[in-house]
């Protein structure tokens, strides 16, 4: 694993994680939710990273990129244009693309933008219906910073605030507790991601498109995992996927909030099978 940066078009400095290595095989684009970073990705991409090249960034905003002077940027028009930079940076033209939440959106966007890029997607518990009720939770929590003064109280609050996650074993918990939080100069636990990112959808500003229309406008392969307690994909919008797209493959992890981690037994398998089948 490569860490690396390239700048966007406006001039600020983003985090990448490239794995593995181009050998003419389609290479693979992580893309975490709202607030998450590449860190996410860790385990699935030390998987494929002997197959193929495997390409994790963190959006502005997150991890180990800059943060944007300006919340109004914070805005998927401007996470597709950061990732359209960064895929012409290294000279990449075809990708297969697996996106958690919202970065599964944000695969939408770049199979609708780009059309012949995107060689194949997994949708991780998102669709073009968003639940109110769990677009809401999470607008509740991401807004204000919860520092906390060591790792242990960093997993308790994560596990308050995310009671339904499939994550099983204190040690799942507290990786991911490190992929959520960064040491402060202060001496505290902060979140890793600029608590501004919030405000656009506060405000009402991220207006999106008609997202079932770019829903149905994915005929590469594709797949979709739903978690079977997710308040963000719920279980009507996720059986209408399977109707308006009838290639779709479709998985669900019982048990699972949102969103799943992707190792789940449930849905190893089926996804390891659908990414080896991308050449």
């Amino acid at each position: 694993m490569r860490e690396r940066r390239y700048t966007t078009g406006d001039g600020l400095s983003l985090y990448f994680r490239d794995w593995g290595e181009a050998n003419g095989r389609t290479p693979l684009l992580c893309l975490p939710g709202l607030t998450r970073n590449s860190a996410d990705f860790s385990d699935l991409a030390a998987r494929h990273a002997g197959r193929r090249r495997v390409i994790c960034p963190d959006y502005r905003g997150r991890g180990r990129s800059d943060y944007d002077p300006d919340w109004r940027r914070y805005q998927p028009m401007t996470y597709l244009e950061d990732l359209r930079h960064l895929l012409a940076a290294e000279g990449i033209g075809r990708v297969a693309v697996v996106g958690t939440s919202m970065g599964g959106l944000l695969a939408m966007g770049l199979a609708a933008a780009l059309p012949g890029m995107v060689a194949a997607v997994v949708l991780n518990d998102i669709g073009p219906d968003l639940a109110a009720d769990g677009l809401a939770r999470i607008i509740g929590y991401i807004g204000r910073d919860r520092p906390q003064k060591d790792w242990a109280g960093a997993v308790a609050e994560l596990r308050a605030l995310l009671p339904s996650l499939s994550l099983r074993g204190e040690d799942k918990w507290l990786r991911f507790a490190r992929a959520t939080y960064r040491e402060g100069g202060d001496g505290l636990l902060h979140f890793d991601w600029d608590v501004n990112l919030a405000r656009p959808l506060a405000a009402g500003g991220s207006d999106l498109p008609d997202l079932w229309a770019l829903f149905r406008g994915l005929s590469m392969p594709a797949l979709a995992v739903r978690g079977g307690l997710s308040d963000v994909l719920d279980a009507t919008t996720f059986a209408r996927m399977g109707e308006e797209l009838p290639h779709l493959l479709r998985v669900i992890v019982p048990g699972c909030g949102h969103c799943p981690a992707l190792d789940e037994p449930e849905v190893v398998d089926d996804l390891e099978s659908f990414l080896d089948g991308v050449a």
